[in-house]
């Protein structure tokens, strides 16, 4: 399974970026995704989650009211959408499929992971 994120880039703070995740097999429309980031010298950070149909989702604290994730099945493609940026939200962001069907918030629980896409917000 190959996942390729895409959508990242410079943005002002305030401002928006709709980050996309493709999924080179149908199947990861059966499986849990997630959004994770990292920043330079920092662990790598659940961003955001979501179940098979869409039905849940979990956000990091810090990005609740302002990121949404959802997926769409007939395609096999998650998206992040970001709004209200701040300069703390730049990092490199990656796409990963969980092992299950499920909402997975644990990094541990995901086996395959994208290349990462750069997210730079300026002040």
């Amino acid at each position: 399974v190959q996942l390729q994120a895409s959508g990242g880039g410079l943005a002002q703070a305030g401002g928006s970026l709709r980050l996309s995740c493709t999924c080179s097999r149908r199947t990861c429309s059966n499986n849990g995704m997630g959004w994770f980031r990292q920043a330079p010298g920092k662990e790598r950070e659940s961003v955001a989650a979501i179940n098979w149909n869409g039905g849940s989702t979990h956000y990091l604290d810090s990005v609740k009211g302002r990121f949404t994730i959802s997926r769409d099945r007939t395609t096999g493609t998650v998206y992040l959408q970001m709004n209200s940026l701040k300069p703390e939200d730049t990092a490199v962001y990656f796409c990963a499929a969980a092992r299950s069907s499920f909402l997975v918030t644990q990094r541990s629980g995901y086996n395959n992971w994208g290349q990462g896409t750069l997210v730079t917000v300026s002040s």
